[in-house]
């Protein structure tokens, strides 16, 4: 499988922030994993969108993937209470 190059949006850098350095690490560790594989055992693709979400304890990693251009865009991070709001 062709390895694929993770992209970290401005608000996935924002969001990142309030949250503890340990659990920063942890989703750090996580998005970088996905070059390897976009499509993780636990990811799901979420309804209504062209996004896939991953757990990491409770907060939630909001990416996209462009299969064509082998690219992953990491969108948003945050708790699982707020993560899917507007």
């Amino acid at each position: 499988m062709a390895k694929y190059k993770v992209l970290y949006t401005e608000e996935f850098y924002r969001s990142l922030k309030p949250i503890p350095k340990k659990d920063v690490a942890r989703i750090l560790r996580k998005t970088k994993a996905l070059a390897h594989e976009p499509r993780p055992i636990g990811s799901q693709k979420l309804s209504g969108h062209e996004r896939y979400r991953l757990r990491q304890g409770d907060y939630r990693i909001l990416y996209s993937i462009d299969g064509a251009r082998l690219i992953i865009v990491v969108v948003k991070v945050g708790h699982r209470r707020e993560v899917y709001e507007r």
